[in-house]
């Protein structure tokens, strides 16, 4: 059944929130820098995840452990500059919050003075919810990640679907359940089965946004550079290409190329 949709000018957590009540469902995307920001924000997207997946698909990192907090505000900054509409949640890269509660503050609040985001985004539960504490007090907006936390992957090992055995869903229920009495605005849940995550979304009043976390949820996350078709060795289940730019731009550059190479380019009505 289509839900009408509130025509937001300015999107907050508060606009999520009552998007999750009406039944609408949340889109969510990242960006990394000012044009494609520019064009997600004018394409109507709700939020823009500034994710520390820019070392992987900006730097070319195997991880996201290595991009520092110096780097994830330059690009945050880079977004904030473009988007008119979109909530900005900006990741607190790894190393940033997980050993101190007290550091956890000072990250996040450089990233909101320094880049002009509008909340901060962590991975984990129960063992960051002092640094969650600390942050909400300051009157920080925070999301949540649970599921496949990618900043700890050399404990998980691998990539795979995450919570499909009972202990570990229970504790991402478990999980999802304190990070909202806490005072989360809303939640990622990645790579777990459609079945849990249809099942914390329904437990939950704030919003649950998914990537690889089935239908029934409140949103949806996707990095920009997989959905355009930008990247192609990346090919999980979860993701739907919406366009192939990887051959396109290889064509348009080779065209490029070959006109610069037959002196073609520039013709003379491309000269002054």
């Amino acid at each position: 059944m289509s839900v009408a949709k509130k025509d937001y000018k300015k999107i907050t957590v508060q606009s999520l929130t009552e998007m999750k009540a009406n039944g609408e469902k949340i889109s969510m995307l990242t960006a990394y820098d000012f044009t494609m920001a520019r064009i997600v924000d004018q394409s109507k997207v709700d939020v823009i995840l500034v994710g520390d997946s820019a070392s992987n698909v900006m730097a070319g990192h195997e991880t996201t452990l290595p991009i520092t907090l110096d780097q994830m505000i330059y690009h945050a900054s880079s977004v904030v500059r473009a988007v008119s509409r979109a909530l900005v949640v900006v990741d607190i890269p790894f190393g940033s919050y997980q050993s101190d509660p007290k550091e956890a503050l000072r990250s996040a609040i450089r990233i909101m003075k320094e880049s002009g985001g509008h909340a901060v985004k962590l991975e984990g539960g129960e063992e960051i919810k002092e640094s969650v504490k600390r942050i909400l007090n300051a009157g920080i907006p925070v999301m949540g990640h649970l599921g496949l936390t990618p900043q700890s992957i050399y404990k998980f090992g691998t990539y795979t679907v995450r919570a499909k055995e009972e202990e570990e869903a229970d504790k991402l229920i478990e999980d999802a359940l304190l990070l909202e009495r806490l005072g989360c605005f809303a939640i990622v849940l990645e790579k777990i089965p459609a079945t849990l995550a249809a099942k914390v979304a329904v437990q939950l009043t704030i919003p649950i946004i998914g990537i690889g976390a089935g239908g029934g949820v409140d949103g949806q996350v996707l990095v920009i550079h997989d959905l355009l078709g930008m990247t192609k060795e990346f090919s999980p289940r979860f993701l739907r290409r919406y366009m192939d730019l990887y051959h396109g731009m290889t064509e348009a550059i080779g065209s490029y190329v070959k006109d610069v190479k037959e002196g073609d380019f520039p013709n003379e009505q491309e000269q002054y």
